[in-house]
């Protein structure tokens, strides 16, 4: 299987390198000092500043600041020691041993609490990862550090990290994203308020992988732009993947094997100064091809046995076999810390339901003792809801009554015209009758045919008013009764005119002084629709009663107060089909109704009318009747010009 390699430094080393690089320190300097916590940290800085120059020398102390570590119980020096060793085996190529290292400074971190020492564990395991060319599993564990670095600002380390990401992408050949997390890396590190950072390895790494990016989206000259920002830095620990990185720009893009040599050399020769094996593989085999093709075998085979040894130092049996046994053991580790995780869970569960249990027996106590309390009090409840719902039925029929005592002067009015009718044609007819006897005895035959042919006309007009008198004789005893609750087609328009003429006569027998203007406005489109025609007749009747007494009041304040001369009281109703239903407009120009007030009309005993002059449950039975026939009632109104009601009911 070919790999693919992503070196990548340890970010604290971008730091160390730099400031010994030209002079170092003896290491026989680090045996004089007291066994401390504070020897465990200097052992671990001057690691990170041999990593490059004197890797065995770096890995000795950093081995000596853990052991050290162990025998003061220094946890968190234990830990960064073991981040700097498997730093070191990383970057000798000997991932199996990084990784061990890494995962226990990761375990150790997670035991202590230290979030920081997490984050680094967290980045620099993503890292072993990307470069052993495992993306994906590395970013598993990248993005956990992103999290940390995030939450903490832990800046430089997640600028490194986001660089990481982003050359785990690359290895995916994602370069969408990888260019997406590079470009992040970039603005983080622009954030950064330090001098060193311009020149730092850091920025190095960042430019370096922009260039690579841009390379394989083939935009060859942003990359090598970037790649000679890299090269102007002096920065050893990146220049030589800069550098090889364009010789292979010369030979596979350009086809000019003498530029990628003069680089391919230049990137091997560096990667021996920064020992890093990655890069000594990658630039041995570029140089083996060209040396081949300039048919300079012993130069080709030499660069070709420097690249097999590199790969097997890399990526030999025994290492896999380790690798191996190290991912099957951090599985299991894995599974562990979730089987904890579980047996947490369970407990904490555990926990809530004893404690639930607990409360639960609490408030049954608790509950036992009120319920016996409330025992003694529902039978006095319930027997006063009885006795509000009998004075609620109570008052519903006196409602009811107090609606057809309005309507009984009417009706008795209404009832009067066709009974004088009756007895206006009978006595004619008497008369008649007389006539024709005379004529007959006379035998003046056509003049009794005459006689007899009126006297059928007038008993015909006599049946008409006698069943005009029936017909609102039934439709009071059909207000007056329950009604059946069935809905049966009703012409809306005379229903509403015939309610409108008995609320006027009505209220013009119990008070002669009472007038208003009646107008109407009846659509008829609208033919019958289906109502119970007794329970809407009892919702137009009460909003029209209303109207008049609203008109009438106003009437009697003008007369009172001498204002508004000229003041015609009126009362407009109209019928209206308006996107499939029927609308039932009652309107008067009364006083209106005051906006204090106006969210309150539908409540059951609301009442603006004077103490007994009305029980409050018009409009509230009005709503329910017109809401049970699956319409709506809606009031507007301005105060001092009047109010307008509107029944919506399905066509």
């Amino acid at each position: 299987m070919k790999r693919k390699f992503f070196k990548l430094p340890l970010f604290f080393s971008f730091f160390f390198f730099y400031g010994y690089i030209s002079g170092q320190n003896n290491f026989d300097k680090t045996l004089s000092h007291p066994k401390d916590t504070n020897e465990v940290k200097r052992l671990i800085d001057v690691a990170g500043e041999y990593r490059f120059s004197k890797p065995d020398s770096s890995i000795i102390l950093a081995e000596e600041a853990l052991s050290l570590s162990r025998q003061l119980n220094f946890v968190s020096g234990e830990g960064n020691a073991l981040i700097t060793l498997g730093e070191d085996h990383r970057l000798g190529g000997d991932f199996p041993q990084a990784l061990e290292a890494l995962f226990h400074a990761l375990q150790i971190s997670r035991d202590i609490g230290d979030q920081e020492m997490e984050a680094a564990s967290l980045n620099f395991i993503g890292v072993a990862y990307v470069d052993l060319g495992e993306p994906r599993q590395g970013l598993n564990y990248l993005f956990q550090a992103k999290e940390l670095n995030e939450k903490h600002s832990y800046t430089i380390m997640d600028c490194f990290g986001l660089t990481i990401i982003g050359g785990a992408y690359e290895q995916l050949n994602i370069f969408d994203s990888a260019l997406f997390f590079h470009e992040q890396a970039y603005q983080v590190l622009n954030s950064i308020n330090s001098a060193d950072i311009t020149s730092s390895p850091l920025r190095s790494l960042v430019l370096r992988h922009l260039g690579n990016v841009q390379y394989h989206l083939g935009n060859y000259d942003k990359a090598l732009s970037y790649y000679r920002q890299v090269i102007s830095n002096n920065d050893l620990l990146n220049i030589s993947g800069s550098q090889f990185q364009i010789a292979e720009y010369f030979f596979k893009i350009k086809n000019n094997p003498d530029s990628s040599l003069y680089y391919a050399l230049l990137a091997f020769n560096n990667a021996q100064k920064s020992f890093q094996k990655t890069y000594i593989l990658d630039a041995s085999k570029i140089l083996a091809k060209l040396y081949k093709a300039r048919n300079k075998l012993d130069s080709a085979y030499y660069y070709h046995e420097v690249a097999l040894e590199m790969n097997d130092s890399l990526f030999g049996s025994e290492k896999t076999h380790k690798l191996q046994l190290l991912a099957i053991n951090e599985q299991q580790r894995q599974q562990e810390i979730q089987q904890e995780k579980e047996k947490f869970k369970s407990r904490i569960k555990i926990y809530f339901l004893l404690a639930a249990v607990g409360l639960f027996l609490l408030l049954a106590i608790i509950f036992y003792r009120n319920n016996r309390r409330k025992q003694k009090t529902n039978k006095v409840l319930q027997d006063t809801l009885a006795n509000l719902r009998s004075t609620q039925s109570q008052l519903i029929q006196s409602e009811k009554m107090a609606s057809l005592g309005e309507l009984t002067a009417g009706i008795a009015h209404e009832i009067q015209n066709p009974l004088n009718f009756v007895n206006n044609f009978s006595e004619v007819n008497e008369e008649l009758l007389k006539e024709l006897n005379t004529e007959a005895d006379k035998g003046n035959l056509d003049e009794v045919k005459a006689i007899a042919k009126d006297i059928t006309f007038n008993s015909e007009k006599i049946n008409h008013h006698g069943r005009r008198a029936d017909a609102i004789v039934k439709g009071m005893l059909q207000h007056s009764r329950s009604s059946s609750g069935i809905k049966e087609p009703t012409d809306i328009n005379a229903l509403t005119d015939e309610y409108l003429r008995l609320s006027y006569h009505g209220l013009r027998a119990k008070d002669k002084s009472f007038n208003a203007t009646m107008q109407t406005d009846f659509d008829n489109s609208i033919g019958k629709i289906s109502i119970i025609s007794q329970d809407i007749g009892r919702v137009i009747l009460n909003l029209i009663n209303n109207a008049f007494y609203a008109v009438d009041e106003k009437k009697k304040y003008t007369l009172i107060s001498s204002v508004q001369n000229g003041y015609e009281p009126t009362v407009s109703v109209s019928t209206k089909r308006n996107n499939g239903k029927v609308e039932i407009k009652v309107k008067d120009n009364g006083n209106g109704i005051p906006q204090k007030v106006l969210d309150k009309i539908f409540q059951p005993f609301f009442t603006t009318k004077p103490t007994g002059q009305g029980t409050g449950l018009g409009l509230s039975l009005s709503y329910d009747i017109v809401k049970a026939h699956g319409g709506e009632i809606k009031v507007s109104t301005t105060e001092k010009e009047g109010t307008e009601f509107t029944i919506a009911l399905p066509a």
